[in-house]
């Protein structure tokens, strides 16, 4: 669906759960629109499937969500690498929803990505007990600078030192919280 053109959505302290049994999945295109949604999705998200299909998946971005995350998410998987990662989402209705996602590229027989897939999990509740603080500090840092740009280089800088700090590479790192 073209243009969807939606009103600011204001977000709330509703936090919306789903059982450990069920999978959040979509896949988009090379530039992040919705290709496919599942039915767990659009009941989580509040969203229909016509009003997802098309749109940017940052649709659904909270703002509490650190941009320095996404961008490495991003760079990951555009070297054609998979992630996990922890993720705060917003709902239609501004209410929010975290997230245990593992998004990958699917790569076509020409050897080059041709879409991406992402399934999400209910997250461990003592690993958002850490990562929060740590988006809460990267959020910061990001708009602590007059430039954004300025403010994401800084951020990515803090978040590959937490890494250097902690030993490990991403991968391991995510796992270990």
């Amino acid at each position: 669906m073209e243009g969807l053109i939606c009103k600011p959505i204001t977000p709330t302290d509703e936090e919306v759960t789903f059982d450990d049994n069920q999978i959040i999945v979509s896949k988009t295109d090379l530039k992040g629109r919705m290709t496919y949604v599942n039915r767990v999705f659009m009941e989580i998200s509040g969203y229909t499937e016509n009003e997802l299909l098309g749109q940017p998946h940052n649709l659904i971005r909270h703002p509490d969500m650190p941009r320095t995350v996404f961008k490495f998410l991003w760079d990951t998987i555009n070297d054609g690498q998979e992630i996990f990662a922890y993720v705060k989402n917003m709902t239609k209705s501004g209410a929010y929803y975290w997230v245990f996602a593992h998004v990958t590229p699917t790569i076509g027989a020409n050897g080059q990505i041709t879409h991406f897939h992402s399934n999400r999990r209910t997250p461990d509740r003592d690993a958002l007990e850490k990562i929060i603080p740590l988006y809460d500090s990267l959020l910061k840092e990001e708009g602590r600078h007059a430039n954004s740009k300025d403010g994401l280089s800084a951020a990515v800088a803090l978040f590959e030192k937490t890494l250097e700090q902690a030993g490990t590479p991403y991968d391991e790192f995510v796992f270990s919280l």
